[in-house]
């Protein structure tokens, strides 16, 4: 009887680890879980879906960091990068080969002075208008891109890219994007977890909780070994 309640508990217990392993991987960066959202809702438009565009987000992740600090008290972004800042400082910031650089067909901005979770951000900070909806639901739109920038006391900032070029075949990252070195912030396409922020914080607390598991995990196995 005591070693089917161990067995049970082992059971039980390895899938918590699993779970939290799966949960620190696939929320690690909140940008890729608001391109998930993004499509969910074209599909609910029957719209066409749009690729990830990993240099898209790049430079979206450029945009607010040169945004960053431009967050009004009721929410609203100052900022509005040059034209040229797109071609001379963010693609070659992100190593975007010039010559697939495509026509950026839509953007959206939004800050907030704390951290929130993708679905929320979507509701409230993005689509907050219908002008916003309008062109998320643009049926020219191909490729899509988020960057996301903040810090631990706020404000956070989000971008959203589209473009209308070809498939896979416009903004491509030099190398696969191994050249990026990003230091704060995070992009859509990218496996790299946000650095710094709230969210880092959330993926810390989940590595802590897996190695506590784990310890637990071999001490009962142990007990079970013993009896």
């Amino acid at each position: 009887m005591v070693k089917k309640v161990c067995c049970s508990e082992w059971i039980i217990l390895s899938t918590l680890l699993l779970a939290a392993v799966v949960y620190s991987e696939h929320h690690g960066n909140p940008a890729n879980e608001l391109i998930d959202i993004i499509n969910k809702n074209r599909t609910a438009q029957r719209l066409p879906l749009l690729n990830d565009s990993p240099g898209l987000g790049c430079m979206a992740l450029q945009y607010v960091e040169e945004c960053k600090g431009n967050c009004s008290s009721n929410n609203i972004v100052h900022c509005q990068p040059q034209e040229d800042d797109f071609t001379e400082v963010f693609a070659p910031n992100c190593g975007v080969e010039l010559p697939t650089f495509g026509t950026i067909s839509g953007h959206i901005v939004g800050c907030q002075s704390k951290y929130l979770e993708p679905s929320v951000v979507f509701s409230q900070v993005l689509i907050r208008d219908k002008k916003t909806l309008s062109l998320l639901s643009n049926k020219t739109h191909t490729e899509v891109g988020i960057g996301l920038i903040g810090n631990h006391k706020g404000p956070f900032f989000w971008c959203v890219l589209f473009s209308n070029g070809q498939t896979n075949s416009t903004f491509v990252l030099e190398d696969r994007g191994q050249g990026i070195k990003q230091k704060k912030g995070c992009f859509s396409g990218s496996s790299i977890p946000c650095s710094g922020g709230q969210r880092t914080n959330m993926f810390l607390n989940n590595i802590v909780t897996m190695g506590f598991l784990y310890i637990y995990l071999l001490k009962q196995l142990y007990l079970f070994m013993t009896i």
